[in-house]
């Protein structure tokens, strides 16, 4: 606890920098991951391919992908884009087979009231069918965020300052105040994130309110 309050500025900074290397893959892997859910739930011929293909991407071990990144994108090997570019993709491989379920859970008796009162194409999916697919939506995304923080930290390895550079202070110096600070501070920015991912999900979903207090 002394530790943390002689270094509360430093701890402060450190989670603000694994904040936002963990949270922008989170958003704009969302947005990547939908249409890909969404043609895999559409076309069952590329359902396989794609939920698979995706899959995958998450066997990819992270300090190899911050490695070989920089390579592949022409960035410095202490760019944090390419710990954002890295916790994108395996944003997307969790979260291709989210969305894909969670429009396959919407009723077909839904998609037909839907379309007969005038929702077609592109609208019904937009405003009918994700808004109905949400809470599932929603589970991967918790996952994915607690996924991330963890992840992250990983890039301390090769010099990306955040949380994790804690880890690798304390083992560097065999010290053990920082580590426990970093392990405490990425349990609590995890969990800041998962409620902030259920407090989106439920401003989303009034109804579910509305149903649970009838």
């Amino acid at each position: 606890m002394t530790w943390f309050l002689d270094h509360v500025g430093e701890v402060m900074t450190l989670a603000g920098r694994h904040l936002y290397l963990a949270a922008i893959p989170l958003f704009i892997g969302l947005l990547l991951a939908m249409p890909l859910g969404w043609l895999a739930h559409r076309y069952r011929r590329l359902r396989g391919p794609l939920v698979a293909g995706t899959g995958l991407l998450y066997t990819l071990p992270s300090l190899a992908l911050f490695i070989l990144l920089p390579g592949l994108l022409g960035t410095q090997i202490l760019d944090p884009v390419n710990v954002l570019v890295a916790m994108t993709v395996y944003t997307i491989a969790l979260l291709v087979r989210t969305v894909a379920d969670g429009l396959d859970a919407v009723p077909s008796e839904v998609r037909l009231s839907a379309t007969a009162m005038g929702y077609r194409g592109f609208r019904r999916v937009m405003q009918v069918e994700l808004a109905l697919a949400v809470p599932v939506i929603a589970a991967g995304l918790r996952v994915a965020a607690v996924s991330n923080v963890s992840i992250v930290s990983v890039a301390a390895i090769i010099g990306v300052s955040q949380l994790g550079s804690l880890f690798t202070d304390g083992f560097n110096r065999n010290f053990l105040d920082p580590i426990i600070v970093g392990i405490v501070a990425c349990v609590a920015l995890a969990l800041i994130l998962d409620l902030l991912v259920v407090a989106g999900a439920r401003a989303l979903t009034p109804w579910q309110r509305a149903g649970g207090g009838s």
